[in-house]
């Protein structure tokens, strides 16, 4: 498997039927579990595996902050030197605005995907805060 001698869309044609990161459930939506697909649905849009640029937010590995994984397209042939990933690890505010940035650079990389790269690192960003206990209050005197 080879993406840079296929276009996309062959490659798309040959593995939407059946892959090994599909997630197929009765009624319900194909969802994918492939490295860099954002909403984790089974679309050629979000695919990780037949774009050639693709964009991933992932948490990172000590709990705290996100990591954008994003892939270089002129390494294919070059597992090892394919991915690019950035640690974030400010604030949430820095994070986002620093995913916007690299996303929306000129219009370069893959500027659609911003909103769904910013809504998941806000997610993972919301979910690695702590947990405060809500203090109960006592029972009114009468």
């Amino acid at each position: 498997y080879r993406p840079s001698k296929m276009s996309g869309d062959l490659n798309w044609m040959i593995i939407r039927n059946n892959n090994c990161f599909m997630k197929k459930q009765r009624n319900c939506r194909t969802f994918s579990k492939e490295p860099n697909n954002l909403r984790s649905t089974h679309s050629r849009r979000f695919s990780g595996l037949v774009n050639k640029k693709t964009v991933g937010v992932e948490p990172a590995k000590d709990g705290k902050g996100v990591v954008l994984v994003t892939r270089k397209a002129r390494f294919n042939y070059k597992p090892a030197k394919t991915y690019h990933r950035i640690e974030l690890k400010r604030d949430s505010r820095r994070t986002l605005q620093s995913i916007r940035n690299t996303m929306s650079s000129g219009g370069r990389y893959r500027n659609e995907l911003k909103m769904v790269a910013l809504r998941r690192a806000s997610a993972i960003l919301n979910s690695q805060k702590p947990v405060i206990p809500r203090k109960t209050r006592g029972k009114k005197k009468e």
